[in-house]
């Protein structure tokens, strides 16, 4: 179920990048009607700021590493256009073979979604996702991902394997990029102990997912905390923190308005 080297090569690249929300908020703050990064911006935002983006960002950041290292591969998705969706990437190896890629999930490696390839297997497996045990099953055109938790808790995931056409993507990734949420969320896989662990921040909320079960964090009470606690996991800019964070805040006192 492991990917072959070339592709894990190219994953290998994004090991540091977190998937949130934080950036989407900030762009979609600034000038301009465009809110979908081209790849050229993201990487000066990245050495700049340190940042990433969201799961269209990610993917889409993902799919132009693959082309220019020469692998096949191509978006795929679910509940485009609506608020819900999420985006994720098939690379194909040298015999075909598909395997999912899903920085946006934030998944410690690709994996292999091909029921017919020898090396497939619907038992659960370790060291794919942070903290569970993952199950694949697959079939012609779906696979359907379940994840086993440490405290006995599953929970399921659908995706679509057919291609998305790409203008219809770039499409979904400008809606997504303009539904902003008040809620900030940023997720991040993070060592700790022998493992990679994840580790999340929603909603003036974080904690840590781990083998052991899930860790909650003592809450910050002013926002320089929060600034430092996202700067320690992800190295984002503290200046960057500050700014974007501070919109969430008027965006949460007008959500209380309404």
């Amino acid at each position: 179920m492991l990917p072959p080297k070339s592709i894990l090569s190219t994953w290998r690249k994004f090991d540091g990048f977190p998937m949130e929300t934080l950036t989407k908020t900030w762009v979609y703050s600034k000038d301009g009607s465009k809110k979908q990064r081209e790849v050229s911006l993201m990487r000066e935002h990245r050495k700049q700021y340190g940042i990433t983006g969201n799961c269209f960002d990610l993917s889409i950041w993902l799919l132009d590493e693959f082309k220019k290292d020469g692998i096949e591969a191509y978006p795929i998705g679910r509940h485009l256009n609506t608020e819900d969706a999420h985006v994720a990437v098939i690379a194909l190896d040298e015999e075909g073979h598909r395997f999912l890629c899903d920085l946006g999930d934030q998944w410690l490696k690709p994996i292999l979604v091909d029921s017919k390839c020898e090396e497939y297997t619907d038992e659960r497996l370790t060291g794919f996702f942070p903290a569970a045990h993952v199950q694949i099953l697959p079939d012609e055109t779906n696979i359907a991902i379940h994840y086993h938790r440490p405290n006995g808790k599953i929970s399921k995931q659908t995706f679509d394997l057919q291609p998305i056409e790409m203008e219809f993507f770039m499409k979904a990734a400008e809606f997504s990029q303009n539904m902003i949420k008040p809620q900030p969320l940023l997720e991040c896989r993070v060592p700790y102990k022998s493992e990679i662990a994840h580790w999340e921040f929603y909603n003036w909320e974080s904690f840590l997912s781990t083998s052991e079960g899930l860790i909650k964090e003592p809450p910050c009470h002013i926002m320089e905390e929060w600034i430092v606690r996202i700067h320690h996991r992800t190295g984002y800019d503290k200046t960057f923190l500050s700014e974007v964070l501070r919109q969430y805040e008027s965006l949460a006192k007008m959500n209380l308005l309404l």
